[in-house]
């Protein structure tokens, strides 16, 4: 049997398996006069080029939404009792009259 190569494309999306160097990790990710996505040093598919300035609006939007989403989760679960009752997740008292 042959061997199998290391890298290429399945359905025109690239694959890379060989043993990266630090340049090859540090040139794939720097790639100034190239698109937003560039082939991944390592793996399938592709990354970021962050020479490109839409990668950085990117990176600043899904910061902002973990951001949120974790300040969300401490509203949520670190909120006094007053605000449990507020809310209505808290225990609710039923009076029943046998008249």
């Amino acid at each position: 049997m042959g061997d199998k190569p290391s890298s290429g494309e399945i359905l025109g999306i690239p694959y890379n398996f060989e043993r990266p160097s630090l340049g090859r990790l540090l040139s794939s990710y720097w790639q100034p006069g190239k698109g937003m996505l560039v082939e991944k040093p390592f793996g399938i598919g592709y990354t970021l080029n962050l020479a490109n300035w839409r990668s950085w609006i990117v990176l600043a939007v899904a910061g902002g939404l973990y951001y949120q989403q974790q300040s969300a989760g401490v509203d949520a679960s670190g909120g006094s009792d007053e605000d449990a009752a507020d809310d209505g997740d808290g225990p609710v008292e039923v009076i029943v009259d046998d008249d």
